[in-house]
């Protein structure tokens, strides 16, 4: 069995047959992976169980069978497919020091990862177009918003963000990797693993920047756009308490995408300007890019949404509820 150092050092020859990646813990402190181990299975439970609760109050109570409440059940969906996609290899990591995967889960698990997180951000537009519609044209709200029509966002971000990612992907096969197969994160991201590649990836790297243009660029100029138009006529609003109650009802989604924007954008400069720093800066960027959304959406909803928190106290305290009404 190769020890760590020799896979570090790139062991493998270019004539042995590829089968397998190596992924990285925290390096440096594999005497408290029990301990960081636990510290991800709070993250985990925090966000599956959360967003699951969201998912069942908005099903069971016919008052939230309403647009906004659709799009945040899809942002709830995305949010679990984004923690369980990261969950099997960084629990197995931390758990049982397992740190290889086979080349086809690798590239399974890249996939997921890069969809979810298109998918996140193509919702919260979806999310800023309702509550465009809802403050700056509230009569026509109803009818711009129909059910069907919203099938059609999800159906439509689901076919947009789903297709994208193949194109590169099936490239990455026929790549050699002769030096190193080992990658510095818990999971795999096409950024690093191309990055490990004797080939020419220059049609990788151009398609990448290609994504990050027309998808996230799209979707962050679309939510600006948005918020610029909500704030246009949240001023025209003339009492104080009014433009107050409007603005509250973006306090959740203007959250939902600082979580997600701000560390994308953080993991991203730290990649392309911070390439010599401590490996845990970018390690503990990419955690806080995956982790935190999922983790902290459900929770700041339930903080902020009445309907959300009344339901979801009414899930914690059935009994007494019960009681209040007899």
């Amino acid at each position: 069995m190769a020890t760590w150092d020799s896979l570090v050092t790139g062991s493998n020859s270019s004539t042995e047959q590829f089968v397998s990646f190596y992924l990285t813990g925290i390096p440096g402190y594999e005497n408290a992976n029990h301990f960081i181990s636990i510290l991800f299975c709070v993250c985990y439970l925090i966000g599956i169980v959360g967003n699951c609760t969201i998912l069942h109050i908005i099903h069971t109570d016919k008052s939230l069978h309403e647009p906004m409440y659709y799009f945040l059940a899809m942002l709830s969906l995305t949010d679990m497919g984004m923690s369980f996609s990261t969950l099997p290899t960084v629990l197995k990591i931390f758990w049982f020091d397992a740190r290889e995967i086979e080349v086809n889960a690798c590239f399974a698990q890249m996939y997921f990862i890069h969809t979810f997180s298109l998918m996140e951000s193509a919702v919260l537009l979806a999310m800023a177009f309702d509550r465009y519609v809802a403050i700056c044209d509230p009569l026509r709200y109803s009818s711009t918003l129909t059910p069907q029509r919203i099938i059609y966002i999800g159906v439509f971000i689901i076919i947009r963000c789903s297709i994208v990612l193949p194109v590169i992907l099936v490239r990455i096969p026929t790549f050699s990797f002769c030096h190193s197969h080992v990658l510095s994160h818990s999971f795999c991201l096409h950024q690093e693993v191309i990055q490990l590649a004797s080939a020419d990836i220059s049609f990788n790297i151009l398609y990448g920047l290609f994504v990050v243009a027309f998808y996230w660029g799209v979707d962050s100029l679309g939510i600006l756009l948005s918020y610029a138009f909500i704030l246009h006529s949240v001023l025209g609003v003339a009492s104080q308490r009014g433009k107050l109650k409007a603005l509250n009802t973006c306090a959740s989604h203007i959250c939902a995408v600082l979580i997600l924007y701000v560390p994308m954008i953080g993991l991203s400069l730290v990649h392309r300007f911070a390439k010599h720093s401590s490996p845990i800066v970018h390690i503990t960027m990419a955690n806080i890019y995956l982790l935190v959304p999922p983790v902290l959406n459900p929770i700041i909803y339930n903080i902020k949404t009445k309907q959300i928190r009344q339901d979801f106290l009414r899930i914690l305290t059935p009994k007494s509820v019960g009681l209040a009404h007899t």
